[in-house]
């Protein structure tokens, strides 16, 4: 396969009304990546070597967020809607480079496996003209039937056109096509319109391959590899299907998921083995977890590198930029962003840490925050290996704790607080002994006066 080349043409120009969205509908996300994201990761795993898209409605919101997942796909507008072989051969130019294999694929099938995409490569390797995907449920209402013969596919026929023999068949059109790309133009341009919608629908190469004498074969696939999404609820389904094989897959690996079903992984989450993920965990994209680590239950974690050993949570926020060091502690309701916590650092609860260092060894005390914004600029705060930092302590950025430092409970720190150096930031505490009586005769006092006024 490494020695033929591949042009996927993805077909991503749908308008997707049953979204109700203003977001083009192969750009809502799954898993944290638009679903015509996950397509393009399948046909480049499959060997792809050039892509072509095929866009139409939200033209301008497509492009730009094609530059993040495919910044090298060839970019086609199909400004008319006729049909699926006149979406195709918006991509005309490409096509025409001379190819060995075409896949053409949708957008919004998001669950497509590679592995089904190389099997279809592998048929055209073997000399046939046109592979067709197709998927055999025990309930095809509703779908095309493939109509074989002798090991061939001659027809893909649309229920309300079939016979009531062919209704029987259980072998549906997935509607992933590949095509021998020597053959791939001249089967599109013979693709007609002469239907009631007068479309051109690109199953009719099959039968147009059949007549010339080419080999059509049909291939097989599970249903989830060609699941399309129309509408919201679809979308739910299939993130429903995709988070279950990532689940499976991490266990496989020797992650323990004590409540699989509760944790929600993204697209590019990285988890090592040994690692004990809590119920009610959700991993935003650019997670990376080495061994050995414990993810407490319901903490959400985006953006973040956590070393082997650390423990997170429960009910802890890893912000983007967070890195935790080997033995790293964050524990509840505590807040990390763009930040290093380093080697056997503890930040327990009840804190934010931002846009700071905490050196290895140091302990941070509860309900301590790093100021680190003036409402312009962002400010850093490092603390050094083995510090102490009391609760309830205001770190006023910029500034530094040294190594060995110790800040006394309930400080604001605005100067930086030498190597073993102790810091009180804090009015001096004054004690009257009778007064709190006082205070509160005299409260009651005016409070009555009020009411009687």
């Amino acid at each position: 396969m490494s020695q033929r080349t591949c042009l996927s043409v993805i077909l991503a120009a749908g308008e997707g009304t049953r979204m109700k969205s203003a977001v083009p509908k192969v750009l809502h996300p799954i898993a944290g990546l638009p679903m015509v994201a996950h397509v393009v990761k399948a046909a480049e795993a499959a060997g792809s070597g050039d892509l072509a898209l095929v866009i139409g409605h939200g033209a301008d919101e497509m492009r730009k967020a094609t530059q993040k997942f495919a910044p090298k796909a060839e970019i086609f507008v199909q400004d008319k809607r006729l049909g699926t072989a006149h979406a195709v051969l918006a991509a005309r130019d490409a096509i025409s480079k001379g190819y060995d294999d075409i896949l053409v694929m949708f957008g919004d099938t998001p669950l497509i496996d590679p592995e089904v995409l190389v099997a279809a490569r592998l048929k055209l390797a073997e000399g046939a003209a046109v592979v067709v995907v197709g998927f055999r449920t025990s309930n095809p209402s509703g779908y095309g039937r493939l109509i074989e013969k002798g090991g061939k596919l001659i027809a893909i026929r649309e229920e309300k056109d079939c016979t009531d023999e062919e209704t029987k068949i259980t072998l549906c059109n997935g509607g992933l096509m590949a095509v021998a790309g020597k053959h791939a133009l001249t089967l599109l341009d013979q693709v007609g319109n002469n239907n009631a919608k007068r479309e051109y629908y690109l199953t009719d190469i099959v039968e147009i391959a059949g007549g010339q004498g080419l080999d059509v074969i049909a291939a097989e696939a599970g249903f989830e590899n060609v699941l399309g999404i129309n509408n919201r609820a679809e979308l739910a389904a299939a993130e429903g299907i995709w988070q279950g094989r990532r689940r499976r897959e991490a266990m496989l690996s020797g992650v323990t998921l004590i409540a699989p079903e509760t944790v929600y992984f993204s697209y590019d989450t990285e988890i090592g083995a040994d690692t004990i993920v809590e119920p009610n965990v959700w991993f935003g994209p650019g997670v990376t977890i080495a061994t050995g680590a414990k993810i407490h239950a319901f903490s959400h974690i985006e953006g973040a590198t956590i070393a082997s050993n650390c423990d997170v949570g429960p009910y802890a926020r890893l912000r983007p930029g967070s890195d935790l060091r080997q033995k790293a502690k964050v524990g509840n309701f505590c807040e990390v962003k763009q930040a290093v916590i380093e080697e056997g650092a503890k930040v327990n609860h009840l804190t934010y840490i931002g846009d700071a260092r905490v050196g290895a060894g140091a302990n941070i005390g509860a309900g301590t925050i790093t100021c680190n914004y003036d409402g312009y600029s962002k400010f850093f705060t490092d603390i050094g290996e083995g510090a102490f930092v009391g609760s309830n302590s205001s770190l006023v950025a910029p500034v530094t704790i040294g190594k060995g430092g110790y800040v006394a409970s309930g400080s604001v720190i605005t100067e930086s607080v030498p190597d073993d150096g102790l810091a009180f930031g804090r009015a001096r505490q004054r004690t009257l002994p009778g007064k709190g009586k006082e205070l509160r005769e005299r409260f009651a006092s005016a409070a009555a006066a009020r009411k009687k006024g």
